[in-house]
């Protein structure tokens, strides 16, 4: 897995037995500089037909090197790097699948949410089915929340059946403040370690209520997001405020914890779980933010239940791919608006 905040290449390798999931090893690469670069700024056709065998390479030497050290795979998920992503009508991922194959030995299932959308779906998010396999209680209310570079949540009532589930990106997760905190430090840091920047700064009220007023946050489910909300232009316009980056910080922190908490609170009743995952539970400044804006809320971390916080996505492509090779559908239409359920993904032997 290789997300949106582009920090990098998740590798977990785990066992699928029908509904048992074990965790055998997860190991992450961090992106080479000059590639994430590349990929925040592609351009052409080109520039995208070269990043797609580049980071094939990439992802197989990931793989290759997660085997040697915890064993030999069967499958290989891949959900390969977003450059583009509209809910509903087109997406692309890329990571040439053959080169994995081809350097791995192993099938590879790739491009997951195309068939979805090609369903009538949002193409996302697609982890809710796992998360409904992992989380789901038969009496309460568990919603599980990922922070990564956009933050998602998966509403499984108790009980519940699979037609149920509600999910949905509730806004930014960490994107917006890894490009401030990258110009903050001048390129020494892509995120905002421990939240100490947005610690020592001070949250712009009258910003924070002029991003909130974006009709995206008051939409109904199923709806989706991605750089191209969240990117370049929205991290210029809060620049435009001429407020000092460590400001423009705290206050995109608050950001990220404010619309996670409208997505939560229509739908959470009291003494709900809040189960987080992502890189957002390393930022004790996020966190705060959710203690105190959902105060009804037992929040824990999906590490607490047995599936580490940071390999959970990974985790989550590898049980999609298992369902792919036994040709099961694995989207939940009640979370992407598709039209049915559909086997996801393409193989490639």
């Amino acid at each position: 897995m290789s997300g949106t905040s582009l920090d990098g290449i998740d590798v977990a390798i785990v066992e699928v037995r029908g509904r048992r999931v074990e965790t055998i090893g997860f190991q992450s690469t961090p992106y080479p500089r000059a590639m994430r670069a590349a990929i925040l700024g592609a351009a052409t056709p080109a520039d995208v037909s070269r990043l797609n065998f580049q980071l094939g390479e990439l992802y197989a030497r990931a793989v290759l090197h997660a085997v040697q050290r915890f064993g030999a795979v069967e499958l290989i998920g891949c959900h390969g790097q977003t450059v583009y992503h509209q809910g509903g009508a087109h997406t692309l991922q890329i990571g040439e699948p053959a080169v994995v194959a081809e350097r791995t030995g192993v099938p590879v299932v790739s491009n997951f949410r195309a068939r979805d959308i090609a369903a009538g779906g949002q193409g996302a998010p697609l982890v809710p089915y796992v998360d409904y396999l992992l989380f789901r209680h038969p009496k309460r209310t568990r919603i599980a929340l990922n922070i990564g570079g956009i933050a998602n949540i998966t509403v499984i009532p108790p009980a519940a059946a699979p037609e149920e589930v509600v999910a949905f990106d509730t806004g930014p997760g960490n994107m917006v403040i890894d490009a401030l905190a990258s110009e903050y430090t001048r390129g020494k840091l892509c995120f905002d370690r421990g939240g100490r920047i947005a610690g020592a700064g001070k949250v712009n009220r009258a910003l924070l209520e002029e991003l909130l007023a974006d009709r995206y946050y008051r939409h109904p489910p199923p709806k989706s997001a991605g750089r191209e909300q969240y990117g370049v232009e929205f991290v210029t316009r809060m620049k435009r405020s001429r407020l000092p980056l460590r400001d423009l910080v705290a206050t995109a922190t608050v950001l990220t914890a404010a619309t996670i908490a409208m997505g939560v609170t229509p739908r959470a009743p009291r003494n709900s779980d809040l189960i987080v995952s992502g890189g957002g539970v390393h930022n004790p400044v996020i966190m705060g933010h959710l203690a105190a804006l959902l105060p009804g809320v037992r929040i824990s971390t999906s590490t607490d239940h047995g599936i580490d916080a940071d390999a959970k996505e990974a985790i989550a492509f590898a049980v999609l791919a298992y369902r792919t090779w036994r040709r099961e559908p694995s989207n939940l239409p009640s979370a992407t608006g598709a039209r049915r359920a559909v086997v996801l993904g393409s193989l490639t032997p």
